[in-house]
């Protein structure tokens, strides 16, 4: 029997994507009977094996050469942070992987100008996102942060005493190494169907390879966190873990604007990124439950950041508390490309310290001038219990 080779694309890590940038070869499958007999002559075989190869290989080459001259376009950006990220969603969020919309929302916060590059290339590491800099690459969030601070003099927390940049720190720790692999399970795990209807995966094989990504990363989901040890436990204790993060969360928080008080730090770009997870994409599962009914003050948290540092991204306030009532995950996304360069200006509610100015027109204010955050959280809460009741 006879054999030729399958070709695919896919490039697998601790977030995981989908890229067509590579010919990889992935698998095999048995040519007809009727093939194999036509190629019983050596000649021939050698002549198509020749044939069939040169081709791959000049369509592999044309496929690297468009890929490359396009990068070289849309990189060529001096002083520019190019940020590579997964595709946006279809559910709206801008991001299922909460490292990526953690590192994109602090890029908002600091009001640092960015381009995204949604190419699904992940680091050496096998993570996302990372970004470059004047052809500079640096790779995971805690150190993208630590550059950016060092090379553009930008500092989230520089109103926060020693020992608070201690909490915030230990915080993110939290969040990042044991609470993520909690949600990871309930995303790509417990409710990896729902999960799959939310990839913006296209073309003629897209449900097919939708299928593959969301139970290979599934699978690998739990291998990690078994490696992690998190994994070693029941559902229910996955759960309970999950529950416990959430409620001291809750009660870090209490009645503050942000995780460390009255101003945004880089905590909050990790307990967002996070937190939007059971926010938006699990509906109907118990982190939704939590947030948007017992643990409420998270949901208004979420709230708060997503309208200031994310005005494109619109929600409806049935969003905001469980009912019970899931809604379709598969809605189209409702988040616009706002082209080349993303950039949302800072709206500090006290004189800004940052050395970057500000754009002559704010996404997040009509043109009137009045601000979309003008109106107080406090009243939008009363709303909710309005409608709760």
């Amino acid at each position: 029997m006879q054999w030729g080779a399958g070709l695919g694309a896919l490039h697998f890590g601790r977030n995981r994507s989908i890229s067509c940038g590579r010919l990889v070869v992935v698998a095999g499958h048995p040519l007809p009977e009727s093939t194999a007999t036509i190629m019983t002559d050596s000649w021939w075989r050698k002549t198509l094996c020749l044939a069939g190869g040169a081709l791959l290989a000049a369509a592999a080459y044309l496929l690297h050469e468009l890929l490359v001259v396009r990068k070289e376009q849309e990189l060529d950006s001096k002083d520019a942070i190019i940020l590579h990220q997964f595709t946006r969603p279809k559910n709206g969020i801008p991001s299922l992987s909460p490292f990526c919309l953690k590192m994109e929302t602090y890029l908002r916060m600091a009001d640092l100008p960015y381009q995204n590059y949604f190419d699904g290339k992940l680091s050496p590491q096998g993570k996302m996102p990372w970004i470059e800099y004047n052809q500079e690459q640096v790779f995971g969030s805690e150190f993208i942060i630590d550059f950016l601070e060092e090379k553009l003099g930008v500092n989230l927390n520089s109103s926060l005493s020693p020992e608070e940049r201690a909490v915030s720190r230990a915080i993110t720790k939290m969040v990042e190494e044991h609470f993520y692999w909690t949600i990871a399970y309930c995303q790509w795990v417990d409710n990896v169907e729902e999960t799959k209807s939310m990839l913006a995966v296209s073309g003629p094989l897209s449900e097919l390879l939708k299928w593959i990504l969301s139970h290979v990363t599934g699978s690998l989901v739990k291998r990690e966190m078994y490696g992690h040890g998190i994994g070693r436990f029941s559902k229910d204790e996955v759960y309970a873990l999950m529950e416990k993060d959430m409620r001291t969360l809750a009660t870090l928080l209490g009645d503050k604007k942000y995780i460390m008080g009255p101003k945004v730090s880089s905590v909050d770009a990790a307990v967002f990124g996070h937190l939007a997870q059971a926010m938006w994409t699990l509906p109907g599962t118990r982190p939704e439950q939590l947030i948007k009914g017992e643990l409420i003050n998270l949901a208004m948290y979420c709230e708060r950041i997503r309208r200031k540092f994310w005005p494109e991204w619109f929600v409806d306030v049935d969003d905001l508390y469980y009912d019970g009532l899931s809604e379709e995950p598969n809605s189209p996304s409702q988040l616009p490309d706002l082209g080349l360069y993303s950039r949302s200006d800072s709206f500090p509610e006290e004189p800004s310290t940052l050395s970057h100015s500000a754009t002559t027109h704010s996404l997040d204010s009509d043109p009137t001038g009045h601000s979309i955050f003008d109106s107080d959280m406090e009243a939008e809460y009363s709303e909710m219990e309005q409608l709760k009741g």
